[in-house]
């Protein structure tokens, strides 16, 4: 039975949601308790998230034994046996044929900041920035909707050939406190999302044009470099 998972999770206690050698992600996580009910199967994710990444609604999908028909059950079994930061928050019956990674039309990214001061509590799901100039950051914003050759908003060595991608959707809002991005896009390059927010609010501090973001953009010339930090960004839903 192939089987369609969505999960949350807190990245920070991992490298990454794919396996790594050391078996400190993710993905080793849910491995280990799939063995630990003797269930050997390959997991698929809809897509990476690096470390210290947050996800609240992450895709894969697995076939598990053809006796598991009580999903609910196993949802409840396999919960009891991940640690703390990773939780299953559904699962469901899917074709055979349905691909968790190459089947997802959209993926959407949150990142938030803050201008209050953090705490211990805090510091590691959010980011805080000092200065921030919300009407900037919208007029800016806007500038990634649409079909663009992401090259110079990716990271160097992640080997991707078509660094091409189509964005849907970009906003900023304030919520309360809180200032979130949003991204809907058909997929991501390595590091994009925490490059094109590390520009925007370079862009609010005055250190930044939008006619420079609009140069990177076209590939031009390359005008920033650093992503912003990963605390802040989470994986919020997968569509199909």
């Amino acid at each position: 039975m192939n089987a369609k998972f969505t999960i949350s999770y807190d990245g920070t206690s991992y490298l990454g949601s794919q396996t790594q050698p050391n078996g400190l992600s993710v993905e080793d996580k849910l491995q280990e308790a799939f063995k630990s009910i003797n269930i050997n199967t390959k997991i698929i994710l809809s897509g990476r998230t690096d470390r210290d990444v947050h996800s609240t609604g992450q895709v894969f999908n697995c076939q598990l034994p053809a006796f598991w028909k009580n999903l609910n059950k196993l949802k409840s079994i396999m919960n009891k046996h991940l640690p703390d930061s990773i939780k299953i928050k559904k699962i469901v019956e899917v074709e055979d044929s349905f691909h968790s990674r190459f089947h997802a039309k959209k993926r959407v990214y949150r990142y938030i900041v803050t201008q209050q001061e953090l705490s211990v509590f805090n510091s590691k799901y959010i980011s805080f920035y000092e200065k921030i100039d919300e009407e900037k950051i919208k007029e800016a914003i806007s500038c990634f909707i649409g079909t663009h050759d992401f090259e110079y908003f990716h990271k160097k060595g992640s080997d991707k050939d078509n660094t091409v991608r189509i964005v849907f959707d970009a906003k900023f809002y304030k919520y309360k406190d809180i200032y979130v991005f949003k991204f809907v896009a058909n997929s991501y390059l390595r590091s994009q999302i925490r490059l094109m927010v590390g520009s925007l609010l370079k862009l609010s501090e005055g250190k930044l044009s939008i006619e420079d973001l609009k140069a990177q953009l076209k590939k031009e010339k390359r005008v920033f470099r650093i992503p912003a930090s990963p605390y802040g960004l989470y994986l919020t839903k997968v569509f199909y």
